[in-house]
């Protein structure tokens, strides 16, 4: 049976192979517009049971085994799997398209909203109604056939825009390699730094040590090394990938301006005077203006900090590292330095106290003490062997929810740090669905036989993400279109990321999950205090790692993270 069709339990990634996609995507699409012809006819009844559960079941497989697809591909890519992905990416694009724009389905759900039964439906329910309405008409249900062809194919050349938008990254990224031989070229780096680069230089039968554009390799030499041109080297081929100073095929530019065009027109279509007003509809927000406003009274009180930061991190480089002018590829370096000089302690010497054999089980032990639940491993096939599986279970010992755990950086992962759903929640037949999630990262891996080590920051981005896999795993909903993160605001799915983040500056949470890899001893609270102290003014972004100056606490992420982040957070 093709894995991608079997429903009944957890994803089989260990049956999977790429050209099962196009068959099982086929079936599912066959089956589901079959279906949608039968519930929109005008003689079956606009009820929740008649429609809306059946199309609620034929979306939930399709998203379920696309989803796995998709998975796949952001973590275990190859020429094959892209392939497949791509090639079927246009036929469930335009099936949703479709979906959005029928017209049946539309008045079905018009129809139920505006019928008596509809009041007595559960919040969730109605809930999951108004959003679908509000979809339809983002998906442009109202527009003349003339204009939903073009809005169809709008849709589809985005969603293409956007996947060769990743596979340019990604290769771009796994193209480069400066291989150093000289050891006088490294001063400065960490010792397991250095030692991952070796390994990573004999796996391909190469001496000396191997750098790469992946996180785990990219921002300790910006951090520590001392060799300001091998800094520069590294930051200007990080900061021009799948740009147009990067190989032709690989250029995003293009694609970057094309997609800009498309929305634009896409807004204009439904009658928005631009793709912000557009993208608004589903938010918090109330207007581009109002994000600007916010955006604006940021920057206005961020600036004098900012300058006073720079002007500082600029006279202690002159004065100390003999930099006359500091460059971008400078500030992480200075900084560094200019946190030892201040606080005397440093990222590498906080990371010994954060094997990640502590940090996860110190990070569960939070989560099971504020929400009287348990988390243990189980066992489930996976993508990679690093991969590990949990069960959450409530006081009862009933399983609550499950998840995957993918720590590493490794060429066929996309960059960044994020959480997915596998499965969501829902209640169906009397028995509910518990819901499975992701949760992705990019650390260094184990070397030396001593457990993986994480920064600080590293330690604040597992709790965002497992935030994120809390809102989705701890849902009481049962109703899959708003269960978990399902139907929620999307600029509001942070609160959850945002609230365990805090925690990381908790001493009482902190130090029981910090053990020093070579003595077994915490974190000293002096240590601690020099974080917090360095923490008010540090420089450093704690969701991206990537180095600003700009003023923030120690809770907030960088400006640029606003938005998103060149790597890729959320």
């Amino acid at each position: 049976m093709n894995p991608l069709l079997d429903f009944s339990g957890l994803p089989r990634f260990a049956d999977f192979k790429p050209e099962q996609v196009a068959p099982a995507v086929d079936q599912l699409l066959a089956e589901n517009r079959a279906l949608i012809a039968r519930v929109s006819a005008p003689e079956v009844p606009a009820t929740w049971n008649d429609f809306v559960e059946p199309l609620e079941d034929a979306n939930e497989r399709l998203g379920r085994a696309w989803g796995m697809v998709g998975h796949l591909n952001a973590v275990m890519n190859s020429p094959e799997l892209r392939d497949a992905y791509n090639a079927n990416l246009p036929k469930v694009t335009q099936y949703y398209t479709e979906l959005g724009q029928h017209e049946g389905l539309f008045t079905r759900f018009k129809a139920l909203r505006a019928s008596p039964g509809f009041e007595g439906l559960a919040r969730a329910q109605r809930k999951i109604v108004d959003n679908e309405l509000r979809d339809f008409r983002l998906g442009g249900v109202e527009l003349p056939p003339e204009k939903k062809s073009r809005f169809m194919a709008i849709r589809e050349r985005l969603s293409q825009l956007s996947s060769r938008f990743s596979d340019n990254l990604l290769d771009a990224t796994n193209a480069f390699a400066h291989y150093a031989t000289a050891p006088n070229e490294l001063r400065g780096m960490p010792d397991d730094v250095l030692q991952s680069a070796r390994e990573a230089a004999q796996a391909e039968g190469r001496p000396g040590w191997k750098f790469t554009l992946h996180a785990p390799s990219y921002l300790p030499v910006m951090q520590y090394a001392d060799n300001r041109g091998l800094r520069e080297l590294m930051y200007r081929a990080y900061v021009t990938r799948a740009s147009e100073f990067d190989k032709t095929e690989w250029d995003n530019t293009p694609l970057i301006a094309e997609t800009v065009r498309l929305r634009q027109e896409q807004a204009r279509l439904l009658a928005f005077a631009s793709y912000a007003e557009y993208s608004l509809e589903p938010k918090m927000a109330d207007s581009p203006r109002q994000v600007l406003d916010f955006l604006g009274e940021l920057a206005s009180r961020a600036r004098p900090y900012a300058e006073r930061d720079l002007k500082e991190l600029t006279e202690f480089a002159r004065a100390e590292l003999r930099l006359d002018r500091l460059e971008a590829w400078d500030l992480a370096y200075a900084s560094e330095k200019l946190r030892q000089a201040r606080y005397a302690f440093s990222d590498q010497e906080v990371k010994r106290y954060f094997p990640q054999t502590r940090v996860l089980p110190g990070m569960f032990e939070l989560v099971e003490t504020l929400y009287g639940v348990t988390i243990a491993p189980a066992q489930a096939p996976a993508w990679h062997p690093d991969v590990r599986f949990y069960a959450i279970r409530d006081r009862a010992g009933e399983l609550v929810g499950q998840f995957y755990v993918d720590l590493y950086a490794r060429p066929s992962k996309r960059g960044g740090a994020w959480m997915d759903e596998a499965i969501a929640r829902r209640r169906r037949n009397g028995r509910v669905q518990r819901p499975v999630a992701y949760l992705n990262c990019n650390f260094s891996a184990p070397v030396g036989g001593k457990p993986a080590l994480f920064t600080h920051d590293e330690v604040i981005t597992l709790f965002h993400e497992f935030g994120h896999g809390l809102h989705h795993l701890l849902t009481r909903v049962d109703y899959l279109g708003v269960a978990g993160i399902n139907g929620v605001e999307w600029d509001a799915v942070e609160l959850p990321s945002q609230f365990m983040e805090n925690f990381c500056w908790e001493w009482e949470v902190l130090a029981p999950m910090t053990s020093h890899v070579d003595t077994g001893e915490p974190l000293p609270r002096e240590l601690f205090d020099k974080m917090l102290a360095c923490a008010s003014s540090s420089s450093r972004c704690s969701t991206c790692t990537c180095t600003t100056i700009t003023i923030r606490t120690a809770r907030r992420p960088c400006s640029s993270c606003w938005t998103k982040c060149a790597r890729g957070c959320r």
